[in-house]
């Protein structure tokens, strides 16, 4: 091919070679064309920040639920979800953030009963159930580097059966996908993958209610730890 380069008031000519080049036996064409389509032949990774407009969650298995120094409750939480709206953050850096609210009112987290939770590798009792009612879901979401950072509000309320219902532990934590640590629980979380799976770990400290019995057996005040798996994608 041959090509000549004038100053920028001249035409630029090009010349393209009309035969063929032998290169080992095989013919190969010359088309002036075919870088172009080459380079028009991208495939789109991710959702643009600017098409995003709802976050889905779902919890998943193999979760942990921790308080005091008692060890880790074996917790099935599939099927728990929700939904909420999304806001692009600029901070003026080629990672923006996304910013996430969920509609508490269309979060479910499932309940810690004898179907979903064993402790000591044990179920549950059967009458024993411990309620998740979240009130205050939101946070960050890095969809570049997959760090995820959601502040987590809710009330859990143990109850057996009809006989006995103590007032709500509130806990207030940051879920996190990087190591959330306390006094006496620690944890780390899992960032973001390709198909939105992560790990959200968070240490709270639980305060005294008003209910001697559980105070006691649960050593008000102290620390327990949520360790979820689950999966957050957008639309």
């Amino acid at each position: 091919m041959g090509c000549k380069l004038n100053s920028p008031n001249t035409p630029i000519l090009f010349k393209f070679a009309t035969k063929r080049s032998k290169l080992g036996g095989k013919s190969i064409n010359f088309s002036p064309t075919s870088c172009l389509n080459n380079q028009n032949q991208e495939t789109p990774t991710k959702i643009p920040k600017s098409n995003i407009s709802t976050v889905h969650f779902k919890s998943l298995t193999a979760c942990k639920l921790g308080i005091s120094r008692f060890p880790d409750f074996r917790y099935n939480a599939e099927g728990g979800t929700g939904t909420g709206s999304v806001k692009i953050h600029d901070d003026n850096s080629s990672s923006s953030r996304l910013l996430v609210s969920f509609d508490v009112g269309t979060l479910y987290i499932p309940p810690l009963t004898t179907q979903t939770t064993k402790f000591l590798g044990l179920p549950l009792p059967p009458f024993l159930k411990i309620d998740i009612l979240p009130e205050f879901f939101q946070g960050s979401i890095n969809q570049e580097s997959g760090k995820v950072e959601l502040e987590f509000e809710s009330k859990f309320i143990f109850s057996i059966g009809s006989l006995y219902k103590a007032p709500p532990l509130l806990v207030k934590t940051v879920l996190s996908s990087e190591e959330s640590r306390g006094i006496i629980r620690s944890g780390k979380g899992e960032r973001l993958d390709d198909k939105g799976k992560c790990r959200l770990v968070g240490v709270a400290t639980v305060d005294p209610i008003d209910d001697l019995f559980l105070n006691s057996f649960l050593s008000l005040p102290t620390e327990c730890i949520a360790n979820l798996n689950a999966i957050i994608t957008f639309s």
